[in-house]
């Protein structure tokens, strides 16, 4: 796992709002000063209005069946979720739902103003599933419609959040290098030594780069940094490919991986 290199850091802040104003396959994205004048509170109203409609038939089909179909809402939630407490959620449900088919099968006709010791069993456990039915599906219908994490779904620690955004914006930089080499100049892609507004997630452009800032945002030796820059120049033309580069200018395999991660060739 790449991790974030404290030369990426040096990267202006306002390189997120360019990115945001860069088009994507033709369409025009939304300035980031538009988004800022939304209220604060606008998206997560929406979000609740939302989860008011979406998966109210849950409750729907648990309290006009009086709990006999219980299972269905949680069968639904557990092949949504994917998780453990779902899925024995769904299946506790399904055996209390065949618990009280038999116990209605079971159950003797009676004179009207009579009552059976198993029809008074069934009705109350059918009031029983329908209530903590109700109760138990108010979690699973907020982690299906609004994103809640699943009980078992690990919480990813900030500093890896940051290091997996970064290769994101390392993926996208390579993206633009690649269709369209004049704005990834433009943006100075691969050159965090030069003042630039955009982030490219912490690469360095091996083509160009000086030998210093080849060494800090790759992490490795000062010797290795110069052998890199010493072998471009040598060669006069720009490198296409990242593992020609390395053959020959003899790198150390060991350090390979860390270069891989950050190196992109722009062409001069």
């Amino acid at each position: 796992m790449s991790v974030q290199h404290p030369a990426a850091e040096r990267i202006p802040a306002e390189g997120a709002k360019a990115a945001e104003r860069i088009p994507a396959e033709g369409a025009k994205r939304v300035p980031a000063e538009s988004a800022e004048r939304v209220p604060a509170g606008a998206h997560r109203l929406e979000s609740h209005r939302g989860l008011r409609v979406a998966g109210r038939w849950y409750y729907v089909v648990t309290i006009v069946t009086v709990g006999m179909f219980a299972w269905v809402p949680f069968a639904h939630a557990a092949t949504r979720l994917r998780t453990r407490p779902a899925r024995l959620l769904a299946l506790a449900y399904a055996i209390l739902d065949v618990l009280l088919y038999v116990l209605i099968s079971l159950t003797p006709r009676t004179q009207p103003g009579h009552t059976s010791v198993l029809g008074t069993i069934g009705g109350l456990l059918a009031v029983g599933v329908a209530i903590v039915g109700c109760v138990q599906l108010g979690p699973l219908r907020r982690q299906i419609w609004e994103g809640a994490p699943a009980p078992d779904e690990p919480v990813l620690d900030p500093a890896v959040q940051a290091a997996l955004a970064a290769r994101t914006r390392r993926e996208e930089s390579r993206r633009i290098v690649a269709d369209d080499p004049l704005l990834a100049h433009e943006l100075h892609i691969g050159r965090p030594d030069i003042t630039r507004g955009y982030d490219d997630g912490g690469l360095v452009d091996l083509n160009s780069a000086p030998a210093q800032v080849i060494g800090s945002v790759c992490d490795i030796p000062p010797t290795i940094a110069l052998s890199i820059v010493d072998t471009r120049n040598r060669r006069g033309d720009p490198f296409a490919n990242v593992d020609e580069l390395l053959v020959l200018a003899d790198i150390p395999v060991g350090v390979w991986d860390r270069i891989r991660d950050r190196a992109v060739l722009l062409s001069q």
